[in-house]
């Protein structure tokens, strides 16, 4: 490449990653002010969404639906564990397989959050058809 294209090539405006990751943070701050209240980061809550799902996921399993590794995963959940709002505990067969289950209070969190996907949602200014085609978009990449 001659310096000119390399210089194209190397402009943010040029690159698709910058703003997927600032799309992404002002997505995930729109989420700060109902989750502060709950006590939660975004990443706790997205573990919870998960767990009001499926909850009695091993940690793998919810690692691969959130696509997060063990080591991102484990000071999370000891973390909701010593707050009281999920057991952990070793898989009887396996005891290499650690199961997430959700406490009482873990369960009664989810309808302290059952507005908080239509109250972010008012803030992102896409219609329906928008945010289904950002949405098939986004999985796109993640599954490729």
């Amino acid at each position: 490449m001659d310096e000119k294209t390399t210089s194209k090539a190397l402009r943010l405006d040029n690159q698709l990653c910058f703003p997927l990751y600032a799309a992404a943070r002002r997505v995930v701050s729109l989420y700060t002010p109902y989750l502060k209240p709950l006590g939660l980061t975004y990443t706790q809550y997205i573990v919870f969404l998960v767990l009001w799902e499926h909850d009695g996921l091993t940690v793998g399993e919810l690692g691969r639906r959130l696509y997060l590794d063990n080591g991102t995963l484990t000071p999370l959940l000891k973390k909701l564990e010593a707050s009281g709002m999920i057991e952990r505990t070793r898989d009887t067969s396996d005891e290499r397989v650690v199961v997430i289950t959700l406490t009482d209070a873990g369960r009664a969190l989810e309808q302290k959050a059952v507005e908080i996907p239509l109250r972010v949602g008012s803030c992102l200014h896409l219609d329906a058809s928008q945010a289904q085609s950002l949405y098939t978009i986004l999985y796109q990449l993640l599954e490729g």
